[in-house]
């Protein structure tokens, strides 16, 4: 009853301060500027009485739900086990056993990493060999090339050799025949 009382009033003086506004703009030039200031001043302090209200009427009303609130526990009669006593096992369960296959999909992701990591693993070490043997080979290669240039340049020198040792066999058997016919 009281805090309706008090609102009304702050509703009456608001209302009051808005003729209040309306006559101040009627003012002398020189009073206006003072009346508009003194109208803002008391605006403000109905303002902070409406806040102080309201607080008030706020803490009233968590005090009496406290209140109602200790009340019903207070005359509630406890039983042992009702039937709408429950344990949400089964969300929990179902959260539990979600966990655990994610962490089983994890185990399982990691594995086929750790698979995959092994098996380039063993394919560096194939292709390291490989390479060791096309060094290999290339180096055999390069060792036929100059195998096979020292061949034809020996066959070159060869046949000057041959065409030179035929050329003396002629002229021998040419000087045996002029000589000894």
């Amino acid at each position: 009853v009281v805090e309706n009382e008090i609102q009304a009033r702050i509703d009456n003086i608001f209302s009051n301060l808005e003729r209040l506004e309306i006559l101040s703009s009627k003012e002398p030039p020189n009073k206006r500027q003072n009346a508009k200031l003194r109208v803002d001043q008391l605006k403000y302090d109905v303002q902070h009485l409406q806040t102080a209200l309201r607080n008030c009427q706020h803490r009233r009303y968590i005090r009496e739900q406290q209140e109602r609130q200790r009340e019903e526990l207070l005359a509630r009669t406890f039983t042992t086990n009702d039937s709408d006593t429950t344990i949400p096992i089964d969300e929990t369960l179902q959260f539990n056993e979600s966990l655990q296959n994610a962490h089983r999909g994890m185990d399982d992701l990691i594995g086929s990493g750790t698979n995959i990591l092994q098996g380039l693993r063993d394919q560096r070490v194939t292709l390291k060999g490989t390479h060791k043997k096309i060094l290999d080979v290339a180096n055999m290669l390069g060792l036929s090339n100059t195998v096979m240039r020292l061949i034809e340049k020996r066959a070159f020198q060869d046949k000057y050799f041959m065409i030179g040792g035929m050329l003396l066999t002629c002229v021998i058997m040419f000087l045996v025949v002029q000589y000894l016919t």
